[in-house]
């Protein structure tokens, strides 16, 4: 018999599993830096409106797929995806309920790095060499979605804050505790984590039982137990 398995909790399992162990948790500080003079080769990148946010997050899969297409690439656009994957990692991936859309979340001002990095992605795009139909397209569409959402009017407490790829941006893990949705998920994920680790040591203790009794054993397979 084969247990049921939840992709979906698994997935938010890794997340946070992943994430816990790779990253360090600074008790209030949310900027990362290296402590060394900033390099020859950092892009600074222009902040977005909080309302711009929300249009560029529906549309960053298909920013990063074209850019993913790309070729020729060049090192500015390189780098570009290396600070978005880093900054989407260190915003564990958008999983957090209001990471985008909540002003108050600990995990805005990260989110406004990644999305401000990926606009400036796509900005880079019509620049490069190929054809630019596509990227024309999309940008026309994000433009239309601006305009019909009034999204570069929509300010936020970040939205005057530039972004530079040498400067990571961590959530503001003190705050967590007074941010319900941000808590909410964080219980969610430890209690499902606990939970699963319950089913695990149960299911490992019957296969040891199974194991060590013939009878059991027979009957698992479906045969006659033996006399």
């Amino acid at each position: 018999m084969t247990a049921p398995r939840s992709t979906g909790g698994w997935r938010w399992i890794a997340a946070l599993v992943l994430y816990l162990a790779a990253a360090p948790i600074p008790a209030s500080a949310h900027r990362e830096a290296s402590g060394e003079p900033t390099p020859a080769d950092t892009i600074v990148i222009p902040n977005l409106s909080h309302g711009q946010m929300k249009v560029i997050a529906d549309n960053r899969a298909a920013i990063l797929a074209l850019a993913a297409q790309q070729m020729p690439t060049d090192p500015i656009l390189r780098r570009l995806e290396g600070f978005i994957n880093l900054q989407y990692f260190d915003c564990l991936w958008g999983l957090i309920p209001g990471s985008v859309d909540d002003e108050n979340s600990p995990f805005n001002e990260c989110s406004h790095a990644y999305l401000a990095a990926t606009r400036a992605l796509l900005l880079h795009l019509q620049a490069m060499p190929g054809d630019r139909a596509r990227v024309r397209e999309l940008v026309a569409k994000i433009e239309l979605e601006m305009l019909a959402n009034d999204a570069s009017l929509i300010l936020c407490r970040y939205s005057d804050e530039p972004f530079n790829t040498a400067e990571r941006i961590e959530p503001r893990w003190s705050d967590i505790p007074f941010h319900l949705p941000s808590l909410a998920a964080f219980a969610g994920m430890t209690a499902l984590l606990v939970g699963c680790a319950s089913a695990a040591m149960r299911y490992g203790s019957a296969s040891a039982r199974v194991g060590s009794d013939p009878a059991l054993r027979e009957a698992s397979r479906g045969l006659p137990p033996t006399s």
